[in-house]
């Protein structure tokens, strides 16, 4: 195909080269895909596990996720850290977490805290918690999808990259999952499942609120730090590894935890500074 023009003065011009902008480009960087495709593929397994329902497949699930989570921010690091961030990596990014941040954790939440108790609960009420919790299950995955659409269109919270707007969803799916794995026997108390309910919405109402949660984003890690700070977080790695239950339970619980702290601080700090004025 010829790509010389004649403009209407009846002068030629260079030679055009066919227009690319628009047009999907068919490379990928591949080790940000690669951890992406990891956190799915964590996502797909907790799912499965969670369908063959014993408690050592529940407790599986919910390490699942702890790796997703893990998978998770790597890759973002990495893009960043190798600059080959890219719109399509942020939207397969987007769509993995979907995946293990909102349909694997409602999937473990029913499964872990309703579908016993629901058995043990009669007829009657086995109908209405089972009702219950595919509607709170719901919600919690509209709450995640709505949480990553609106971080892909706002960004983060005001601040720079300190703070999320609203709890991030891998920390959600990392409170659901540190409660089950602490734990671990599935709940067989129809009120105790509803307490659980009652939790898993209100993990979904902070991930579509505006509270601001630490993002943890503005640390350097390729800076010279303390070495004390490499024996912390030694000792972080450590408990980590041989008392998993309950130190993940406390990472989950701290972090959900202190972004409703932070609020009411800034809460008070404002009517002070009203009253003051």
């Amino acid at each position: 195909m010829d790509f010389n023009f004649i403009d209407p003065i009846g002068h030629e011009d260079e030679p055009r080269k066919p227009v690319r902008n628009g047009r999907l480009r068919r490379g990928v960087y591949v080790l940000p895909s690669i951890l992406t495709v990891a956190n799915l593929l964590c996502g797909y397994y907790a799912i499965l596990a969670t369908l063959e329902g014993q408690t050592g497949d529940l407790d599986n699930a919910a390490r699942a996720i702890g790796f997703a989570i893990i998978f998770d921010s790597l890759d973002g690091r990495v893009a960043r850290a190798m600059g080959t961030n890219s719109e399509f990596g942020k939207q397969f990014d987007s769509l993995a977490d979907v995946i293990s941040f909102g349909i694997a954790p409602a999937f473990l939440a029913y499964a872990w805290g309703v579908r016993i108790s629901a058995a043990a609960a009669g007829v009657p009420g086995a109908v209405h918690l089972i009702q219950l919790g595919w509607l709170i299950g719901f919600f919690y995955l509209c709450c995640c999808a709505w949480r990553l659409a609106r971080f892909n269109i706002q960004g983060m919270a005001q601040g720079g990259n300190r703070f999320f707007a609203g709890m991030p969803t891998p920390a959600a799916a990392g409170m659901i999952a540190a409660v089950v794995h602490f734990v671990r026997n599935p709940i067989e108390n129809p009120s105790i499942s509803v307490l659980w309910l009652v939790l898993v919405a209100v993990l979904g109402v902070l991930m579509s609120s505006t509270i601001r949660y630490y993002s943890f984003k503005d640390i350097q890690w390729t800076r010279r730090r303390p070495s004390l700070s490499v024996v912390g977080m030694a000792m972080l790695v450590g408990a980590v590894w041989f008392f998993s239950q309950y130190t993940l339970l406390v990472i989950a619980g701290a972090y959900t935890v202190h972004g409703l702290v932070l609020q009411a601080v800034r809460a008070v700090r404002h009517r002070t500074a009203t009253r003051h004025a």
